[in-house]
């Protein structure tokens, strides 16, 4: 009989040596590059565009406007990069979650303790960036800038659980070409992170609302920003946990059949 109660937590110890070793291999792709995305699009382009808070979502200037909008930006893609290849890795190549269950964890234990991993990366490296903008004026108040980095975890879990389904249900590598090309990539472009999703064409903009990260950016600005509207937010927040309910139904159901077979 399966235990009732998550044995999850008795890999924390896997996971903090996983992270010990590779820590210095994600400081750039984790914390420098975004810095270098929000300079350069925010301080220095930001610099030749007006900031105008009707046309900017209720940002002052362009830096405020795109400085949420690339904190959950890097929520997604560092989900994406945690848990397309390294999946793969466990299921095919290392085959490391077949030794995991065949302790007395499970599946669910092995979802939920690499799910918490993803979130915890999230919430640090998100913390990180928070810490390094705020100076730059960016965020109207200081509870604003807390609830915008709790918004990071509820992202992950969003993004984590659907993108950890795909990859277990994925037979081989070669569909994440098209996962990043298709997915991550068009949302990291066109779901308001850059721009308000509202100068885009209609129908690509009502396209654009029904992305999660679309959903992610708007309710991490509106807090930034000190516009907030509640009935919108609990949208938001409504969308995103389904979502993650959803992709934890399914990575359980697909992750289950790969490791029984």
């Amino acid at each position: 009989m399966a235990p009732t109660r998550s044995l999850a937590p008795r890999m924390t110890d896997y996971w903090w040596t996983v992270y010990k070793r590779t820590w210095k291999g994600t400081v750039v792709s984790s914390f420098v590059t975004p810095l270098l995305y929000v300079l350069a699009m925010g301080v220095l382009l930001g610099g030749f565009i007006q900031g105008d808070p009707d046309r900017l979502e209720g940002a002052t200037t362009y830096l405020a406007f795109v400085v949420p909008g690339m904190l959950a930006a890097q929520s997604m893609q560092l989900v994406f990069g945690e848990l397309t290849y390294p999946v793969m890795s466990g299921v095919k190549w290392h085959r490391t979650y077949f030794a995991m269950v065949a302790t007395p964890l499970g599946v669910r234990d092995v979802v939920q303790s690499q799910v918490g991993f993803v979130v915890f990366r999230v919430a640090l490296t998100s913390a990180v960036f928070c810490l390094v903008v705020a100076p730059f004026g960016v965020f109207a108040t200081w509870w604003g800038a807390v609830l915008a980095w709790l918004v990071q975890l509820l992202v992950a879990l969003a993004f984590a659980t659907p993108v950890f389904a795909l990859s277990s249900y994925l037979k081989d590598e070669s569909g994440f070409s098209l996962v990043f090309r298709l997915g991550m990539i068009p949302m990291f472009l066109f779901s308001g992170a850059f721009f308000p999703v509202g100068n885009l064409d209609p129908a690509l903009a009502a396209l654009a609302r029904l992305t999660p990260l679309w959903h992610g950016v708007d309710l991490t600005r509106m807090l930034t920003v000190d516009r907030f509207d509640p009935v919108l937010a609990l949208v938001h927040v409504v969308y995103l946990v389904v979502l993650a309910g959803v992709g934890y139904v399914l990575v359980l159901r697909f992750l289950g059949r790969r490791l029984a077979s």
